[in-house]
């Protein structure tokens, strides 16, 4: 068993047998019920990509080529825009049109406004071992100005380390919430491929990878598929991806990415109702 797979079957356990059930929640099924959820807080898990260790399960497939495809729609592109996404293969934001063909003033928008990307990317290269290169996207001024969903994946902290002559560029991932069912490791391995971007811009080794997930959570018409996962047994697998290049960041393509040993990893059979 990788270490995704013990940490699903972890976290999915406590969630099923500890997690507690939400009250008045936001989110709605398409049919207006209440999107309710189990959740447990404050989860942690830690990865070094640097000796093989990737947030991929094999309990369940990932959708590991349409994830790193929004990574360049937000941080790349610095586009809020659902015709750009549609036209990058990307339709899991449809639903959150607020009715301008955009998400509003969210994610790229935000990393466009405030230059974050090149800001943290001149840093780390002055000033590799300071400790204030930090990418937020939670800016109140911009959920205050459109509607929209305020982000999930909020908050990246880049930190580097030197080690035999190599500097290693390490990423902590701060999310206020995660739908683990439909989004739980589409999340860890977006933001792997944006820690090899930046890394490869920099010319630094790929180091250690951390997911911090405040409100960990599986909604109520998920609890089938979540049971499902839990039971299956992980395969002998150890999927992983690498970035095959050393260019700039706003070179980078999706191309460049390669990724090995995710062969008879499933999808998940229970039908699956996106809560909005």
């Amino acid at each position: 068993m990788n270490k995704a797979d013990s940490y699903y079957k972890e976290n999915l356990y406590k969630i099923l047998n500890q997690g507690y059930k939400d009250e008045n929640p936001r989110p709605k099924y398409k049919d207006g019920t209440p999107a309710h959820t189990l959740f447990i807080t404050q989860v942690f898990e830690e990865y070094d990509i640097s000796k093989g260790e990737f947030p991929i399960t094999t309990l369940r497939n990932t959708a590991i080529k349409t994830g790193i495809k929004e990574i360049l729609w937000i941080y790349q592109r610095q586009s809020s825009s659902l015709i750009d996404a549609q036209n990058m293969g990307i339709n899991w934001w449809n639903e959150w049109n607020i009715g301008n063909d955009t998400i509003g003033q969210r994610y790229g928008s935000t990393i466009k406004k405030y230059n974050l990307v090149n800001e943290t990317l001149h840093n780390l290269k002055v000033d590799p071992f300071g400790r204030r290169h930090i990418i937020n996207m939670y800016q109140y001024s911009d959920l205050r100005e459109t509607d929209g969903l305020y982000p999930c994946a909020y908050e990246c902290l880049f930190s580097v380390r030197k080690l035999d002559g190599d500097f290693y560029l390490d990423l902590t991932l701060n999310q206020r919430s995660n739908d683990y069912i439909m989004a739980g490791y589409i999340n860890k391995v977006q933001y792997v491929a944006l820690q090899m971007m930046f890394a490869s811009h920099l010319r630094y080794k790929v180091g250690k990878f951390c997911h911090f997930v405040q409100n960990l959570h599986i909604y109520d018409r998920h609890i089938s598929a979540a049971y499902e996962i839990y039971y299956r047994e992980p395969l002998k697998n150890n999927p992983s991806f690498y970035l095959e290049t050393n260019s700039d960041f706003y070179d980078i393509n999706l191309e460049d990415f390669k990724i090995f040993d995710i062969d008879g990893i499933q999808k998940i059979n229970s039908e699956l109702e996106i809560a909005i």
